[in-house]
């Protein structure tokens, strides 16, 4: 695979920030930052020049990052063969248009930098995105509180997620005091998850869910981390290799219509907090009981609607107050976290939920309010 950002018409006055970060990165044993292909991400590490290395090591940690770029889930093409992780794409013209994009920005920082001031979502984040002016016109969604054309809202939602993904799971942590392992514990419990079996973690993020299977369904099981994202993905991807979980694929997938996966491929599936950010709930729904196998199960574990009424407004009052001040003081982004309090308002009830499942065509639907109905875990299965 090509690395624009090591190539030889890359103007002397920006290799010394890019050799530098690079150095950093492989002083802190963070290569996995490889969202480079951003605009944003490219422009924020151009910023921080500093001294050029020496050519002993430039030349070194070129060689090492062109070595770890050969392994991006993205250039499946680019794989080595009986490699454990399976890694797929299914918008190859989106990541040469992402290279182009990143090749010409190099030979103008200020014109890149106002660019991704622009459009921060990384054009791999919109990945066959189902909603566009031909097939929707004008027809419009919300984006938290926000109206927008459906067109445009997987877009939106890529540039939350890709600006939080690094932060994300000590975010998670902040937010919720911890107590969201206690909710993702309880959900793994429904799972009924056994040996040998086939799961797919929807939107899975950084890979919570997704290496506790790895361990649940043991080495003739397979367990496949999926999410719309790239930057989350490449977390996940990080994380679970280098925990050893040698049994999980990792693929870009929309969850509206789980593209690369065939119909009855799977016994479970899962998706954890990614639901409400879906554009269509409904065509997401029916896309999981497509691909699951008869008598498996989804699980769907997600914010909710507290029961408590007393609890709802003080639940309120932290969300769009704390929340906020946190994102800006921990990730650097209140806005993104402006946006999860507002998704999280706007997503259907409990009961709206299971009805919405049951349409889908999945059985014996029920959920379990956690916290007071602040999460709920829905369940139901395909016939």
């Amino acid at each position: 695979m090509t690395d624009n950002t090591n190539d030889n018409t890359t103007p002397s006055d920006q290799k010394p920030a890019l050799n530098t970060t690079i150095n950093g990165q492989l002083q802190d044993k963070l290569v996995r930052d490889s969202i480079t292909h951003s605009q944003n991400i490219t422009a924020q590490v151009k910023a921080r020049q500093s001294p050029v290395p020496n050519a002993t090591t430039d030349t070194s940690i070129d060689a090492s990052v062109k070595k770890s770029k050969s392994n991006d889930f993205t250039q499946v093409q680019n794989l080595p063969t009986g490699t454990p992780q399976g890694q797929q794409t299914t918008m190859p013209n989106h990541t040469t248009n992402a290279n182009n994009t990143l090749n010409d920005s190099a030979s103008n920082t200020s014109a890149q930098a106002q660019t991704a001031k622009q459009t921060l979502f990384n054009q791999r984040d919109d990945i066959n995105n189902p909603h566009t002016p031909d097939t929707d016109g004008n027809e419009q969604t919300h984006f938290g509180y926000k109206t927008v054309n459906k067109a445009e809202k997987q877009a939106r939602v890529a540039d939350v997620f890709t600006s939080v993904a690094k932060k994300y799971d000590i975010m998670n942590d902040l937010m919720s005091f911890g107590i969201h392992r206690l909710w993702k514990r309880y959900a793994i419990s429904l799972s009924g998850v056994r040996a040998g079996q086939h799961v797919l973690d929807i939107a899975g993020g950084t890979g919570d869910l997704a290496k506790v299977f790895s361990r649940e369904v043991g080495r003739n099981g397979k367990v496949v981390l999926s999410d719309i994202n790239a930057a989350m993905l490449e977390v996940g991807r990080e994380r679970l290799i280098n925990a050893g979980c040698n049994n999980v694929d990792f693929v870009l997938a929309n969850a509206e219509t789980l593209a690369p996966f065939d119909d009855n491929s799977f016994d479970l599936l899962t998706i954890s907090f990614g639901l409400r950010n879906v554009t269509d709930k409904d065509a997401a729904l029916k896309s999981m009981y497509r691909v699951l196998k008869p008598g498996g199960r989804l699980l769907i574990l997600e914010f909710s609607k507290p029961v408590f009424e007393p609890l709802s407004k003080a639940y309120d009052l932290y969300s769009f107050t704390a929340l906020p001040m946190m994102g800006k003081l921990i990730a650097n982004d209140a806005e993104s976290y402006q946006y999860l309090a507002e998704s999280i308002r706007m997503h259907p009830d409990q009961q709206t939920l299971k009805q919405m499942m049951q349409q889908a065509g999945f059985e014996n639907c029920d959920y379990h309010n956690l916290t007071a109905g602040i999460v709920a875990v829905h369940r139901g299965f395909k016939a």
